[in-house]
């Protein structure tokens, strides 16, 4: 028997080296070895013009767009040792992130962590035979440093590539924050942010060129900002205050109705509370906010944690234009807003962790299209406030079990001389969880489904509070 043909040789690891403001006398030696062997080394022009002439690779700037790029760059230099530099800490809102994603989309699996090896590099598992990364300091690090403010406790946003409004959330009374710019223009643009929703008064501090030699510090207040735009590599630190007047919002469900704009179709503070709790909102998890009204539960779902994700389904376009508005007012604009009727505008959207239904639920095959997309422990909350609708949850209820409550809110009003109670409608809630694919067949052979009551029009108005 003839010996088997050896195993072709595993690829050359993509190097990523990150480098900061110091350039080539900052690196350690594990970086300055992987750049000097590279025989093509890949990064932005700033980047490249801080290598010495001892790095005899072939020089390629990344072109704009950036990720669309990726895969057909390294595509391009197969079998070629490759080292990509990046800017300070390449796994920190850098490009070690956007490489271990297309990597592992390559692999057919999703990018996780890892533990790496030696000289503070780090694997991903699933593509850590092809990825090598060597870290430098992050500018979060060097500006900590410098204002003596310890890294645990502090706020980090970036504004590159992103709309300033996510900067928006983040905004507290005696918060410290640090703000990646986007370029030199962000402290200007930041300043007038603050102005806007109340922070004025916060004192702002642009560090520039980090750990470098043209490293600067420049500072003033959002109230009065009118310094020059400086360097394009900064930081923005942020010591935040808060105006006089300008309202406190939470970082929990129930922010007051007048945190919206609405034309009347908004979930009130206090079951919408009640409805976020049922929702139960996870870091990385997808909602459908069906019936969108003014947006509130998908704002307030985004605002639980930032990877969280959602899609506010609205079929009348000015209240979908003021859901957005809504959004980057209250720092989630990256909340997606489907113009649309459900159940026909839900086709093609991603797999939902979670679902509310805040109107529309007399929608022929609404109920089912949205049970029907959720996995197995996927939670769908429907509130309505008319019968038809509450026949509807009733039966559902039946049918999937979960909990039926009826939310009723009054609050206090004068009454002549006196206070008295004004009372909202009542709200009744349907929640469920989705049990895995054995137990709703048993639950259905069980207690098979009765005929629904005939359903009338759909109205977006038919859950919303008045």
């Amino acid at each position: 028997m003839s010996p088997a043909p050896p195993a072709p040789a595993a690829p050359e690891p993509l190097s990523v080296v990150g480098i900061g403001a110091d350039g080539w006398d900052g690196l350690p030696a594990a970086s300055r070895r992987a750049l000097c062997a590279a025989e093509v080394l890949i990064g932005g022009a700033r980047q490249l013009a801080l290598l010495p002439a001892e790095c005899t690779g072939e020089r390629v700037p990344w072109p704009s767009p950036l990720r669309p790029a990726v895969p057909g760059l390294l595509a391009a230099y197969a079998g070629r040792r490759i080292c990509v530099l990046a800017s300070g800490d390449p796994m920190f809102y850098g490009i070690g992130r956007t490489l271990t994603e297309v990597l592992a989309d390559e692999a057919g699996r999703a990018p996780a962590d890892a533990p790496g090896g030696s000289s503070g590099e780090v694997a991903a598992t699933g593509v850590g035979h092809r990825l090598r990364i060597l870290p430098h300091p992050s500018a979060v690090s060097y500006a900590c440093a410098r204002l003596g403010w310890p890294v645990e406790d502090t706020e980090v946003v970036t504004l590159v590539g992103r709309p300033a409004e996510n900067l928006l959330r983040a905004l507290y009374d005696g918060r410290r924050v640090l703000v990646l710019s986007a370029g030199a223009h962000t402290p200007a643009e930041v300043a007038a942010l603050l102005r806007t929703h109340g922070f004025g008064p916060t004192r702002m501090r642009v560090l520039e060129q980090l750990g470098g030699a043209r490293e600067r510090t420049a500072e003033g207040v959002a109230a009065d900002w009118d310094l020059p735009p400086g360097d394009a590599l900064n930081v923005l630190a942020l010591d935040c205050v808060r105006a006089p007047g300008t309202p406190h919002l939470s970082t929990v469900p129930g922010l007051p109705d007048a945190a919206y704009e609405h034309d009347g179709q908004l979930t009130k503070r206090h079951v919408r509370a009640a409805t976020l709790a049922a929702l139960a909102p996870a870091p990385g998890e997808l909602l459908w906010d069906i019936g969108g009204g003014s947006g509130s539960i998908a704002v307030e779902w985004l605002r639980a944690h930032r990877s969280c994700r959602a899609v506010s389904v609205e079929r009348d376009p000015v209240r979908a234009e003021r859901i957005g508005r809504n959004a980057r007012t209250l720092g989630v604009p990256g909340l997606r807003v489907v113009t649309g009727s459900a159940p026909a505008a839900l086709e093609g959207l991603p797999v939902p962790d979670a679902v509310f239904i805040g109107g529309g639920l007399t929608a022929p095959g609404l109920l089912d299209a949205c049970w029907d997309a959720l996995p197995a422990g996927g939670r769908l909350v429907a509130n309505t406030v008319t019968l038809e609708s509450e026949a509807l949850l009733a039966e559902r209820h039946r049918r999937h079990g979960g909990e039926l409550v009826r939310l009723a809110v009054a609050h206090a009003v004068p009454v002549g001389g006196f206070t008295g109670w004004r009372q909202a409608m009542p709200v009744t809630q349907w929640s469920a969880v989705k049990p895995p694919a054995d137990s709703r067949s048993a639950a259905s052979s069980a207690a098979p489904p009765a005929a629904p009551p005939a359903s009338p029009k759909p109205s977006s108005q038919e859950n919303r509070q008045p």
